[in-house]
């Protein structure tokens, strides 16, 4: 353990897994993406708990699936007595930094009921999920909802973006188009470049301010710095040269078919059915759009090019784990859906790259590692990379080190993701109340079952159909596959993650605990009493009359 010291936690917003060369986009090259796989293991297989940024990004700070942490939607806040990284990472005496993103929502009501003071220690610990912000930028909502004072903001404004109160929007994500201002919010305008230059642009920003917070780390604690970029995600909006970096040549084909529109689940067709899915299944928005994506993505993999040079010359390469991810994908038009919010590949399955830089991993260096891993790994992999003893009763979650060393251990079946729909405008359309618009995935290496009470089920064969394109949900030869999968399901819904005062070790101690403490319940007399239970003294109590 004496190399092991810090761990750079890198997320992008709303990246396929697909979108990077080392995964095999044709081109789209990401060279210093593709070195840190070189240095690591990429995980071929990894599923997030949610397709949306909230409940996603929650499961991932916590290593507890949804229904477990109970923020299963955007905007629905994290109760103030979940556990988060900061809780399980600060006790081993690792510094939780953020620099970005987390989609984070306090619990005000949970902290006023408790007494507790938002601006106090403890209540910066809570609305910040246990990480010390010392740059805090969600960096994705219009003028009603960001406010001013937002940092990056005030950068803007020194740097003489004046122009409206939320440079944010009106600069780095809007263009100029015959003198016209443009929001990037509208995808008619991906193609053109952001009204701020590719310095003060949102990821070199964020990246400077990541090398900032460790050129003045005073080295007394190890850290994990969570690098947390607010990109690709929309508004598609890139700085020159990015923006044309790329063209309609290439964009890669869609992943679609016209059988995903004859006798679609009638859930599914509602996701199909909203603007995002209409815009994006017309070649001309895919045309302009992606290639704006793909020059986002290229200048996350530039800067990052740039924080590992930097991180080499402070010597900071051999003692720190880094790890590269997303929060979930994007659809552009695959399935005739877009954005997010559903549970195909696109939008489910992201990239996973972890390089550990202890000689015990040197064997899967450059390695790719097939077995099927969840965001909720995360944060026990960070705990046995620290030193700590992962709490199994309370994570849902399993370290990633066994498959980082190459030791061969059992491992999971079924990956899950779950979302609550109840915010989609449609929802009141499907005559379900927002407690009963829910929806859980269930995946193994066979099939994928997606689940949604008041909905037929819908179930993809994955061996004969990689491609999720035939839904096998109303299928007469198929009725043993969705039943297996449903029991499936259903054991996972039995999970038991609830008793997170009482660690396993200690559960072990308290077997047969009434009777060590002398509670006699049931016996017939002295003689019935064994080890390990524990019999009154009743030679030294009171005596009869």
């Amino acid at each position: 353990m004496s190399q092991r010291k810090n761990i750079l936690f890198i997320m992008c917003d709303q990246l396929r897994y697909d979108y990077l060369s080392c995964a095999g986009h044709k081109t789209l090259h990401t060279p210093n993406i593709d070195s840190l796989a070189e240095r690591g293991v990429r995980f071929s297989n990894a599923y997030v708990q949610s397709p949306i940024c909230g409940p996603s990004r929650m499961s991932t700070y916590t290593g507890r699936y949804p229904s477990n942490h109970g923020a299963t939607a955007n905007f629905v806040p994290l109760r103030v007595g979940e556990l988060n990284i900061g809780d399980h990472l600060k006790p081993l005496g690792i510094r939780p930094v953020l620099v970005g993103k987390t989609h984070m929502i306090p619990d005000q009501e949970g902290m006023k009921r408790l007494g507790i003071e938002p601006a106090s220690p403890i209540g910066v610990h809570h609305s910040q999920i246990g990480f010390e912000p010392y740059e805090r930028d969600d960096g994705i909502h219009p003028d009603l909802v960001l406010k001013p004072n937002v940092a990056y903001n005030n950068y803007l404004k020194e740097r003489g973006y004046d122009d409206h109160e939320n440079p944010w929007h009106w600069a780095a994500n809007s263009v100029e188009r015959r003198g016209e201002i443009r929001s990037g919010f509208f995808n008619d305008v991906a193609q053109l470049p952001a009204r701020v230059s590719e310095e003060d642009s949102e990821t070199p920003y964020m990246t400077r301010r990541a090398m900032q917070f460790i050129e003045e780390d005073d080295g007394e604690k190890p850290w994990c710095l969570h690098l947390s970029y607010i990109k690709p995600h929309w508004p598609y909006i890139a700085p020159a040269p990015y923006n044309d970096m790329y063209s309609a040549a290439d964009v890669q084909d869609v992943h679609r078919s016209e059988t995903e529109r004859e006798n679609t689940n009638q859930l599914a067709q509602h996701f199909q059915e909203r603007i995002c899915g209409q815009t994006f299944s017309r070649e001309e928005a895919r045309e302009t759009v992606i290639p704006a994506y793909m020059g986002l993505i290229k200048q996350i993999d530039d800067q990052l090019g740039i924080l590992f040079e930097f991180m080499e010359k402070k010597d900071l390469m051999k003692s720190t784990m880094i790890v590269f991810t997303s929060d979930h994908g994007e659809y552009f038009g695959d399935h005739w859906m877009g954005d997010k919010d559903f549970f195909h590949d696109p939008a489910v399955k992201v990239p996973l790259i972890i390089s550990d830089p202890d000689p015990s991993c040197d064997n899967t260096r450059g390695s790719v590692q097939n077995a099927p891993v969840e965001a909720i790994d995360l944060v026990p992999t960070f705990i046995e990379y620290a030193g700590g003893a992962v709490p199994k009763h309370i994570l849902d979650g399993r370290s990633l080190m066994p498959l980082l060393q190459g030791n061969d251990v059992p491992w999971r079946e079924f990956v899950v993701s779950e979302y609550d729909y109840f915010q989609q405008s449609f929802s009141p359309k499907t005559g379900r109340a927002p407690l009963e618009c829910r929806i859980y995935m269930i995946k193994n290496d066979r099939w994928k079952y997606i689940h949604a009470p008041g909905f037929l089920p819908i179930l993809f064969d994955l061996t004969n159909d990689p491609d999720e394109f035939v839904d096998l949900g109303n299928s007469d030869d198929h009725t043993d596959a969705r039943q297996y999968m449903h029991y499936a399901l259903a054991d996972w819904s039995l999970q038991y993650r609830q008793r997170e005062t009482v660690s396993e070790e200690r559960a072990e101690q308290m077997v047969g605990l009434e009777d060590k403490f002398g509670v006699l319940i049931g016996y017939w007399n002295e003689e019935d009493v064994k080890p390990p239970a524990t019999a009154p003294d009743f030679e030294s109590g009171p005596k009869a009359h």
